[in-house]
């Protein structure tokens, strides 16, 4: 493993080689599909029948925001690096073609993953591999502390206004890094010094470069301002279990004790996805079923089961299994306010299949989404299903409830936002045909076949 702290190496030009080592990688992904094709050009829908009460256990997957950084961790360990419970989705086949375009091996047996990127090599990452993937902003630390520079395209993923790098930059150049970037592509380069560092936003992946890099620098590293997300702490505890020490997990202020190298360590298992289990919760509710997710963690949706509870949902929490039942049942939905916030506020990834929730409530219901203007788009879906809201302003709208909903084709404006109109049309009278399901599937870890088995009429059709 090359020292963080020599002098920073060029990074590869791209070449007609690259090109070649490029399309491998991407036809390596396709190959080894987990859920959908890497690049199809197939259109892929939902034909939803509503009306059917979801009723059994469901188990959840890993966490893909979790994920994401740890396979990006993979590049500041030496030999093999193996997680587990990693969701098989697309944005996960994604990331690890960037990987496989980096130099790695990687291999996949279920939902374990193994990576060795001891023959890593710093070459910029180009547009087709990050152009779908806000994910890979998480390379920058990990890329800076083994090489000293970084090149890569800006990366994409779902429109949810504007989504800026400057939180990633500043902290960078607050440990001695220096931004040559450019409109279409990010470049830092320079020898990481441990610092203060105080994040202009709490922001998760921002949080999560400045753990992987620094775990690497001798000396202390503090951030200031740090997210405190599960996933944030998955982070922290795979660097623990590597020997690096950390204190104020949990916290907003993190103290990075970092090493020369990481220690060799048994396998991560990556945690269990709060987002996916709070969709099937409410499925469960507004399908009048019961539904009981297993696997996950309740105190990752502490907020998030407390408005459920406000808002007349029967929720209950088995303290001996951490197993989470939603009885749609005896509920009685009520109007409620939700407002996204920060760990451990209300997510804002379950603010749109909340939204759903909230059209099946007697009375007037207020949504104040603090964090991303886009997230409201899809309440214009559930418009065209018979819903009545009223948008205030890009971050606030009001729901009137309780109002059937009926079956229409209906588009997946984000991960999220897709979900929530899987959750409606479970809900709805007739059919209902949900569009762009590639945006669903770089989220949800085989959501039709779980579904199905807790007895929705739900179908996958590519064409």
């Amino acid at each position: 493993m090359n020292s963080p702290q020599r002098a920073p190496r060029a990074v590869s030009p791209v070449t007609h080689v690259t090109q070649k080592v490029l399309a491998k990688a991407v036809q390596s992904a396709q190959n080894r599909v987990l859920s959908s094709p890497l690049d199809s050009s197939l259109a892929i829908h939902y034909r939803i029948t509503g009306g059917t009460p979801l009723h059994g256990t469901v188990a959840i997957s890993g966490s893909k925001n979790a994920a994401l950084p740890l396979l990006a961790g993979s590049l500041i360990c030496k030999g093999k690096t193996v997680f587990t419970n990693v969701p098989r989705l697309r944005d996960t086949e994604t990331f690890l073609a960037i990987l496989d375009f980096l130099g790695a091996n990687t291999s996949i047996d279920g939902t374990t993953v193994t990576i060795n990127t001891d023959t890593v090599t710093n070459r910029p990452i180009p547009h087709e591999l990050v152009s779908k993937l806000r994910g890979s902003i998480v390379l920058l630390g990990p890329l800076l502390a083994r090489f000293g520079e970084v090149q890569m395209a800006y990366p994409g993923g779902c429109v949810l206004g504007k989504r800026p790098v400057a939180a990633h930059i500043e902290a960078f150049k607050a440990m001695g890094i220096e931004d040559f970037s450019t409109d279409t592509q990010l470049h830092l380069k320079g020898t990481l010094k441990p610092s203060d560092v105080v994040l202009s936003e709490f922001s998760v992946t921002a949080t999560e470069n400045i753990l992987l890099a620094s775990s690497l620098l001798v000396g202390k590293t503090r951030i200031e301002l740090a997210a405190a997300e599960p996933h944030v702490q998955d982070v922290c505890r795979f660097l623990i279990e590597r020997g690096i020490s950390i204190e104020g997990v949990g916290s907003h202020s993190l103290l990075i004790h970092g090493q020369k190298t990481l220690l060799p360590a048994k396998e991560h298992r990556v945690i269990s996805d709060y987002l996916e289990a709070g969709a099937f919760l409410i499925a469960g509710i507004v399908t009048r079923g019961k539904v009981t997710v297993e696997q996950s963690d309740p105190r990752h949706l502490t907020s998030f089961i407390g408005a459920l509870r406000r808002a007349g949902a029967c929720v209950s929490i088995d303290q001996a299994t951490g197993d989470i039942t939603a009885d749609g049942t005896t509920s009685k939905l009520l109007a409620t306010r939700i407002q996204t916030n920060i760990f451990p506020g209300f997510p804002t990834d379950l603010q749109a299949p909340f939204g759903v929730l909230l059209t099946q409530a007697e009375g007037v219901s207020r949504i104040f989404e603090v964090l991303f203007e886009g997230r409201m788009a899809y309440l214009y879906e559930l418009e065209k299903m018979g819903a009545k809201v009223e948008i205030l302003n890009s971050h606030q709208a009001l729901i009137i409830g309780p109002t059937p909903l009926q079956g229409k084709q209906v588009a997946s404006n984000d991960i999220r936002a897709g979900v929530g109109m899987v959750i409606a049309g479970l809900c709805s009278e007739g059919e209902t045909v949900v569009t762009d399901v590639q945006y669903i599937e770089r989220g949800y870890d085989r959501l039709e076949e779980k579904l199905k088995r807790l007895g929705a009429k739900i179908s996958r059709v590519e064409h």
